[in-house]
């Protein structure tokens, strides 16, 4: 080799070694960009989570208001008087014998059904369809509503720590079938 050859040869190891990082410095750059492209749809959809959580949360607080004055609506509703129960019913045996009641004067009907416990009874005893739960299968079928009073459902004892009484499921299940319904797709 000569000496000429030398620092040609210097110049286009330079050259290449240049060109090899402007390279590597351009991979770099294109995949700081593709870094920054998936950190900005990721705090984007995380803005949509936390958008969506608000809206979700805003929905239950709504609900749960609109349980508490239903609550009280219902709890005004029934109101009875004698005189409304004698309009409705010819005897005192026809009023006994609708609300299943034993009582053996107007008043004390009145006073039955005005109670706060017989009202949540009125509410959860109104047939909402034909269906009746047996061995937890539905059958579906003619049901004389006059002739049942409450559906027996037995609860496992972890459930039933959470939901201590009929009014606590009624309430979780007509809660859980809004969320459902409005959150269906």
């Amino acid at each position: 080799m000569s000496k000429k050859s030398l620092p040609t040869t210097r110049k286009q190891g330079k050259a290449r070694l240049g060109d090899q990082i402007r390279s590597i410095a351009d991979r770099l750059k294109q995949e700081t960009d593709v870094q920054i492209k998936t950190t900005s749809r990721i705090l984007g959809a995380a803005a949509q989570i936390a958008e969506n959580h608000d809206r979700l949360i805003s929905e239950v607080v709504d609900m749960v208001e609109s349980d508490l004055n239903l609550e009280k609506q219902v709890s005004q509703k029934y109101i009875y008087t004698i005189d409304i129960l004698k309009q409705q019913f010819k005897t005192l045996r026809d009023a006994k014998a609708h609300f299943n009641l034993k009582v053996s004067s107007w008043e004390s009907l009145v006073n039955k059904l005005n109670t706060a416990s017989y009202q949540t009874t009125i509410i959860q005893n109104k047939p909402q369809s034909n269906h009746t739960l047996t061995d937890n299968h539905v059958i579906k079928g003619e049901i004389n509503h006059k002739r049942i009073e409450k559906l027996i459902v037995f609860l496992e004892p972890d459930v039933a720590e959470i939901f201590p009484n009929s009014e606590a499921v009624n309430e979780g299940l007509r809660f859980l079938i809004r969320v459902t319904s409005k959150n269906s797709f």
